[in-house]
């Protein structure tokens, strides 16, 4: 029997997945968290074979999460609606066993779990298509400023920050915002957020 926790934080959602995978004969639905946080805590108590997760939950991501169980001999799909490369990506650096999307037929599913089970990992095709025609444009500098003015640091705090000239860092951010095609900075953190690229 093929033992599996599920985190989903909407409600109607991890009750259909919940209510498909326990008619599968060779599966059963062991516990249900709504974020990663539980989902760590059930996968630690009940010692499950598969943790079906999503990714944007509170308290703590998918991803988040799915590192966290790397290594654990519990073996992640991650569950969700975004096709995202950077998510995708960030996935596969957790050791996530599979990727689907939410709008993959059902049967599905119950097939990826079992090809995982044997060792296979199944990712959704259009996110290996969209992993190879999209990377981040930023150097690891760019990125750091960046993710500095997302947690909303002003011009001299990023300067202070990575020992450099406050002019510096215009030039810095005046280099993203061109890279990522955006006016401001805003724009700049959601371009990133959207693609995924935070860490």
């Amino acid at each position: 029997m093929i033992r599996i926790v599920i985190a989903e934080d909407q409600r109607m959602m991890l009750g259909a997945l919940g209510s498909l995978l326990d008619l599968e004969e060779d599966m059963e639905v062991v516990g249900k968290a709504a974020n990663g946080e539980e989902a760590l805590a059930l996968v630690k108590q009940l010692q499950p074979d598969i943790c079906i997760m999503d990714i944007e939950m509170p308290l703590k991501s998918g991803l988040e999460a799915a590192k966290e169980l790397k290594g654990t001999g519990c073996k992640v799909i991650i569950l969700t609606t975004f096709a995202r490369s950077g998510y995708f990506q960030r996935a596969l650096k957790a050791g996530v066993s599979a990727y689907l999307l939410k709008d993959s037929p059902s049967e599905e599913l119950a097939s990826t779990i079992r090809s995982v089970m044997a060792g296979g990992r199944i990712y959704a095709p259009e996110l290996i298509e969209n992993v190879y025609s999209e990377k981040n444009p930023l150097t690891n500098r760019e990125k750091e400023v960046l993710e500095l003015v997302a947690d909303g640091n002003n011009t001299k705090e990023i300067a202070d920050k990575l020992s450099i000239k406050t002019g510096t860092v215009r030039n810095y951010i005046s280099v993203i915002l061109e890279k990522l095609e955006v006016k401001n900075r805003i724009e700049a953190i959601s371009r990133s957020k959207e693609k995924g690229w935070f860490k």
